[in-house]
């Protein structure tokens, strides 16, 4: 087990292609390094040859209002001739560890088969969903109010990651869409669609934006596909939304990228909403005290909640502990807690309550929180409040 490095770029990437499908357009020329904010870790067999790798990627996520440091695992794939010999225990190990080392707080991925992933501490906190709906039903939401809409230009690239992050700030679970692993300029964002509409008010200050790709033809086979769809005011919402359903004529069918529960769905007059692609998504905590410190909590929130935790993969993280909120935030800290004062979490547990994506009633349902039930509702009540949300695949 180790770190790639540059001598490894073409084994990796042919090694990929065998997992996932070799591209649709021959490649020419391999890349001389791996992708920014990108580490890549290796199980070698006795010739030296790469037998199975995984990548931790750069990430940051929103928690409580606070952003979180995020290792989000990506790429794993093992050669057909050594699967099933364990070669996965033993490198998800050392590439949390080295995560854990360089200052990642929680970890996440996208798994093929969640079975899998659950033996190393993760579990579904979320869904990022490809849906359909008629264009026509977008066509029925009223334009209402003062904004206008027009097309961005790259030198509105910096209001449409502001947009973003005010949108993404208020939820549980979207990456920040900053740092080394972001690295697309304005031009690349905006070449990247057939157009971004804007939803501007008199001084054309910038309340949301919707990312779409027109496809080819048109009729009953026709779509329109939307990558973003974001805004600040339900306002903003409906604008965006009425030039989206003006493609009605032309394409039937609109395709957006979303996850949890979606406003659009307040607006929409029907209840055409068809989910054609789902994307579950794992999380589990690598770091206790960086993970509960670097996220918020609501500023009414008091409470010391004494606990243990029983960790299925990362034994170092196993014991008793003390949180104590304060504030809007959180100090968790190694604590001497006697046998029966607290619950007692397994690590997929405490990792579902930490994104507040199920209530300490559904975690004992589920065997994953045991023990005292006294503060249960401080629990609750310290994590719950805000939707989860992903809306970036990895």
């Amino acid at each position: 087990m180790r770190p790639l490095d540059t001598a490894d770029v073409e084994a990796s990437r042919r090694l990929g292609w065998e997992a996932f499908g070799f591209p649709s357009t021959p490649v020419d020329e391999a890349p001389e390094s791996f992708p920014p904010g990108m580490r890549l870790f290796g199980a070698f067999d006795s010739h030296g040859v790469l037998a199975a790798r995984m990548a931790d990627r750069d990430y940051d996520s929103y928690f409580g209002g606070s952003t979180v440091p995020t290792c989000g695992i990506a790429g794993v794939t093992t050669a057909a001739e050594h699967r099933g010999v364990g070669l996965l225990t033993p490198l998800f190990r050392e590439t949390l560890r080295a995560a854990r080392t360089r200052g990642a707080a929680i970890s996440t991925l996208f798994p093929t088969a969640p079975r899998i992933y659950r033996r190393f501490g993760y579990e579904i906190v979320g869904d990022y969903v490809s849906v359909e709906v008629p264009t026509a039903s977008l066509a029925a939401v009223p334009a209402e109010g003062r904004l206008r809409v027009r097309r961005a230009g790259p030198a509105d690239y910096d209001e449409v990651r502001r947009v973003y992050a005010e949108w993404a700030v208020a939820q549980n679970g979207p990456l920040t869409r900053s740092g080394a692993s972001f690295t697309a300029t304005a031009d690349d964002f905006i070449g990247s669609f057939s157009g971004v509409t804007l939803a501007v008010d008199e001084q054309d200050h910038v309340h949301g934006y919707a990312s779409w790709s027109r496809g080819r033809g048109y009729g009953e086979t026709a779509r329109i596909d939307v990558a973003d769809l974001i805004a600040t005011s339900m306002e903003a919402w409906r604008a965006l939304v009425a030039v989206l359903g003006s493609f009605a004529s032309v394409a039937t069918t609109t395709r957006l990228d979303t996850s949890g529960p979606d406003l659009l769905r307040l607006l929409l007059p029907s209840a055409s909403w068809q989910v054609v692609d789902d994307s579950p998504y794992m999380l589990r905590l690598l770091d206790l005290p960086l993970a509960f410190g670097g996220r918020g909590f609501a500023p009414g929130i008091e409470a010391q909640l004494r606990f243990e935790l029983r960790d299925e993969f990362l034994d170092e993280l196993s014991g008793s502990w003390l949180l104590e909120i304060s504030g809007g935030t959180a100090r968790c800290s190694r604590s001497d807690v006697p046998d029966g004062v607290g619950p007692v979490f397994e690590g997929r547990g405490l990792s579902l309550m930490y994104a507040g994506a199920q209530s300490a009633a559904n975690l004992r349902m589920a065997g994953l929180m045991g023990g005292e039930a006294t503060d249960d509702r401080s629990w609750d009540n310290a994590f719950g409040g805000r939707q989860f949300h992903i809306r970036d695949y990895f």
